[in-house]
């Protein structure tokens, strides 16, 4: 295993790791995997608490989050804001500056989620990570915020390295718009495209007119394209990109203008989004493929997003993946906040 030191280390989004981090981070996940209830790892953080702050909702999130603390014999800690004195732009109360310093007098880390209808603009969500991360003494985990998913991504990059092989160089990913009924925020499609990058996967994104993401994540992925000798392009059309797929991974993503003074235009979204056809993800399309796994970080918009049968078929890897994040999330918060 590669030796490199994450303790006390923040994870925003795994651009800021370096690559032999991030393979750290798989092995042990794995190694988690083979071995889930070892007595190597079920004392890594007994006794010891971890924050779980939720802006919003979730499914996978809070049960994988605190499966994991269980696991590694530690207690996961549900926070809501709507139940802590907080400031806002609205209301006094607690600044951020107090809030993560007594957090850090308390936990041995603190994770975050904050989408896309709990900020006013798009990267409000990172600012208040950051902000945290710079106040705070621990860990800070992003489990998900309006502009990167990192545990998302690891997960992703880990099934599909045991499904095609730990080297992923040549193998393309179509990382493609669906049309969908949820108004999703960027976070899952750009971390997965700065993930698969770094990992030498050939990028094809695709989407329609109108749906651009952040240009600087394009240009991050660009980079990581051309640093690995991949092959990176965007394409609007709905059936191109799936010519020669090895990974086909639909989601939904708002346009660049779904915010309207300081609120997201939800519906707005979700109307413009079910007017497109010809988007949904369905098995003419995937026979274009190299035989392609098909992922998604989940919820599945079925029916939209994609089919029943592809998203049930028999190279669907969802719930290996929506199982890695117990794993990756474990390794994660072994090498950050275990003392060994």
């Amino acid at each position: 295993m590669a030796k490199t030191k994450l303790a006390g280390r923040d994870l925003l989004c795994t651009q800021d790791w370096d690559i032999k981090e991030l393979t750290k981070v798989l092995e042990l996940a794995e190694e988690m995997r083979r071995k889930r209830f070892d007595k190597k790892f079920t004392r890594l953080l007994l006794n010891k608490t971890f924050f779980m702050f939720f802006y919003n909702p979730s499914v996978r999130t809070r049960q994988s989050f605190e499966c994991a603390a269980t696991e590694l014999g530690g207690h996961a800690q549900f926070l809501e804001p709507k139940s802590m004195r907080l400031k806002t732009a609205r209301t006094a109360g607690e600044t951020v500056e107090d809030a993560a310093q007594v957090m850090s007098r308390y936990a041995v880390g603190l994770g975050i989620r904050i989408l896309e209808d709990m900020v006013s603009y798009y990267g409000e969500g990172h600012e208040l990570l950051e902000e945290y991360a710079k106040w705070g003494d621990i860990p800070v985990i992003s489990m998900a915020h309006d502009k990167y998913h990192p545990c998302q991504g690891l997960a992703d990059i880990m099934g599909y390295r045991r499904h095609l092989g730990k080297n992923l160089k040549g193998k393309k990913l179509l990382q493609i718009w669906g049309q969908g009924a949820l108004a999703r925020s960027w976070c899952s499609v750009q971390e997965s495209l700065l993930i698969c990058s770094r990992f030498g996967m050939d990028v094809t994104l695709a989407y329609p007119e109108g749906y651009d993401l952040d240009p600087a994540v394009i240009a991050m992925t660009k980079e990581n394209c051309a640093r690995n000798r991949a092959k990176f392009e965007i394409v609007h059309d709905a059936r191109e990109g799936y010519r020669g797929a090895d990974v086909v991974y639909p989601r939904n993503w708002m346009t660049t203008h779904a915010y309207d003074s300081g609120q997201l235009n939800k519906q707005g979204e979700i109307d413009k989004a079910l007017k497109y056809t010809g988007w949904t993800c369905d098995e003419e399309k995937m026979r274009l493929t190299n035989d392609a796994l098909f992922t998604h970080p989940m919820p599945v918009d079925r029916g939209h997003e994609v089919t029943d049968e592809v998203a049930s078929g028999k190279r669907s890897i969802i719930y290996d993946i929506a199982e890695n994040r117990l794993h990756v999330q474990k390794a994660v918060m072994a090498l950050t906040m275990a003392k060994s």
